[in-house]
Formats: structure tokens, C-alpha cells, sequence
């Protein structure tokens, strides 16, 4: 069977002007995700990433792990199938109906990297509205219609694959989620509550047989743990 291993972006600079930006830990989680990969002598036959910078260079930091020790590097492909839903624009739809209710969720989600818990409390209010679809609005990705997206990302993969191949795809923890929730069939709600565990540059594999697939890791990250540097192990 083939094998294509999701893997989250490293650390992005959240509560900063420019969240599409590695932060100093997610270089680091990067670099040692590589090493890992270059330990476990996983040679990968394709690499893709959404075109988000975060996982961009998630994947190129991974890879020069890769150089350095003379193994071999797959040419890293582009698919915005593969990116994160915006959820900045999600937001913006959906926070005005909400402050009916949370009258501080504006005041909380400026203040993001100071009320993390708070933000995080609010946001999960926000995709619990998202999901449910009744707050669409026009021009805003809806969750069907981002599952519809991560799904044809999937699709081209498999199509163009063998069963022998390994398949590095790196991307966001919504597109793992929109991923869960397709091939285990898991409600939405229930694979945003995995979401919400998701750790940055996590492995999670799945199994392939031409069209045929299956979850066989999820929220794999040894290669932090192993460090001992609780620093390392982030969630957004």
C-alpha cells in the first residue's frame, strides 16, 4: 500500500500582524521534523504543500534536514486544495450575530495572544456556526464547500500514485480535520474537537490502494516528545 503523511505547519506567529509566518519555535519544530524523517529513512517520492508560506516553508526547513545528510529531495509541488480555511474571513461573517450573545468577543479576539483561552473559547463558537451552515453568507468558503476542496486535492493525489509511493503533503489542521471527517466519516463537530489537539508539524498517515483509503495515525509527534522541551509542542 502507498502512504501519504499529512503534516501540519510548524508554529505560525499567532497574535501577530502576519499569522502566515513561522515563528522562531516553528523553524525549529521544522528542522527537527526533518531530522525525524531522515532518521525513520522515509524517502519520499512526491511532496506537496498549499501555497500558505507557513506550510511552504514548513516543508522546505524539513527538507534541508534532508540536504544536509546527502539524501534525496522530491521537487515541492503546489496545491491550494491543501490550504487552511480563512478563517479571518470566517470570522468577519460570522462574529457580528455572535456579539448578541458574547458582547466581548470583539474586544477578545484583538487581544488574541493575551486571552488565549478566551480566543480560543469564542473561536470554537464561531466554527460551531460555521459548520452548522444556517450563518453562510455570500463569497464565504462554506465547511461543504472547503471538504469539497480539500477532497479534490486528495483525489489528484491518488490518481496520479502508485501503491509503492510515499506522499509528504504539508498543510494546516482544518484540511487534516476536513480529511478525518471524509475518510472516517466522523461528524464535523466531533473531528473539530480532534482539531482542537492537532500539534504543529504533527504526522498523521494515511494508507492508500488506488482509490481506497484509510487513517492509520493521527496527531503523531515523537520527534518533539523525545526532546524533552515542552516549549515545542504548540497548537497554533
Amino acid at each position: 500500500m502507498g502512504s501519504i503523511y499529512l503534516i501540519r505547519h510548524g508554529q505560525a506567529s499567532f497574535g501577530a500582524d502576519d499569522y502566515d509566518v513561522l515563528s522562531p519555535v516553528g523553524v525549529e519544530q521544522a528542522q527537527v521534523l526533518g531530522r525525524h524523517l531522515a532518521d525513520m529513512g522515509l524517502v519520499f517520492d512526491r511532496c506537496v504543500a498549499g501555497d500558505l508560506r507557513r506550510q511552504q516553508h514548513t516543508a522546505t526547513a524539513a527538507f534541508d534536514q534532508y540536504r544536509t545528510l546527502g539524501l534525496p529531495v522530491p521537487v515541492l509541488e503546489t496545491d491550494s486544495a491543501f490550504n487552511e480555511f480563512d478563517a479571518d474571513a470566517i470570522i468577519r461573517a460570522l462574529l457580528p450575530d455572535l456579539l448578541t450573545t458574547e458582547p466581548d468577543a470583539l474586544d477578545i479576539l484583538r487581544n488574541a495572544a493575551q486571552n488565549r483561552s478566551e480566543f480560543q473559547r469564542i473561536f470554537a463558537l464561531i466554527i460551531e456556526r460555521w459548520l452548522a451552515g444556517t450563518y453562510d453568507t455570500p463569497g464565504l468558503e462554506s465547511w461543504l464547500g472547503f471538504v469539497e476542496r480539500v477532497q479534490g486535492g486528495l483525489q489528484r493525489i491518488l490518481e496520479a500514485a502508485d501503491n509503492t509511493q510515499k506522499i509528504a503533503v504539508f498543510t494546516s489542521g482544518g484540511t487534516i480535520t476536513a480529511l478525518l471527517h471524509l475518510i472516517t466519516r466522523m461528524p464535523a463537530a466531533q473531528a473539530f474537537e480532534l482539531n482542537w489537539q492537532i500539534v504543529n508539524t504533527s504526522l498523521n498517515q494515511l494508507k492508500f490502494r488506488g482509490r481506497e483509503v484509510a487513517l492509520a495515525s493521527f496527531n503523531g509527534h515523537p520527534h518533539l516528545q523525545l526532546l524533552k522541551a515542552p516549549q515545542l509542542i504548540t497548537f497554533r
